[in-house]
C-alpha cells in the first residue's frame, strides 16, 4: 500500500483521536449490548434489531479501521511555522474570480478539517492541488465541478485556522 501522508492541523489529529475514542468506548460497547440483548430475544431470522445492530458494528468497525489508517498517514504540520510566499498547507488564498469580479478566499487544510461552506478546503481537493505552489499575481485556471473558472491570485498568507465557530 502507497504512503499516502495525510497533513492535518494539530485540531483535525485531536478531532479524529476523538471520534475512535467515541467508537471506542461509547458507541461500539453500546452495539455490542444491543446484539447481546437481541440475541436473547430468540430467533435470529425475524430479528430485524439484531440485524439492525450487526451493520452498525460493522460500520463502526469499518470507520475505526479508515480512522486508524488516517491517523497512521498523519503528518501534524504547524501552517503558522511555515513560509507562505508560495501556496502551501495551511495558507490562506484570497482571490479574484475573474468572471464575476467576485473575491473568494480559500484556506488549505487537511482532508478532515475540511468544511467548504467554511472555506476551508481539504489538501486533496482539486482546487487545492491547483493551488499550492502558486503565487500572488498568478492567475490559474480550475477545473470545478461547475465548470472552469479562472482566478487572479492577490494575497497568500497565514492567519489563524479557525476550524469551530462555536
Amino acid at each position: 500500500m502507497q504512503n499516502n501522508v495525510e497533513p492535518m492541523t494539530i485540531y483535525g489529529y485531536e478531532k479524529l483521536q476523538a471520534e475512535v475514542k467515541d467508537l471506542k468506548e461509547v458507541k461500539r460497547p453500546g452495539i455490542v449490548k444491543a446484539i447481546e440483548e437481541a440475541l436473547e430475544h430468540g430467533d435470529l431470522k425475524e430479528n430485524a434489531e439484531y440485524h439492525a445492530a450487526k451493520e452498525a458494528q460493522k460500520n463502526i468497525d469499518n470507520r475505526l479501521a479508515e480512522l486508524q489508517e488516517i491517523l497512521g498517514n498523519a503528518q501534524i504540520v504547524d501552517p503558522s511555522e511555515l513560509a507562505h510566499s508560495k501556496v502551501s498547507f495551511g495558507s490562506t488564498v484570497v482571490m479574484t474570480d475573474m468572471d464575476s469580479d467576485e473575491e473568494v478566499t480559500y484556506t488549505i487544510v487537511g482532508g478532515a478539517e475540511s468544511n467548504p461552506d467554511k472555506g476551508l478546503i481539504s489538501f486533496n481537493s482539486p482546487l487545492a492541488k491547483q493551488l499550492l505552489g502558486r503565487e500572488e499575481g498568478d492567475e490559474v485556471v480550475v477545473q470545478l465541478p461547475g465548470g472552469k473558472k479562472e482566478f487572479e491570485i492577490d494575497e497568500v498568507k497565514y492567519q489563524e485556522i479557525i476550524f469551530d465557530s462555536h
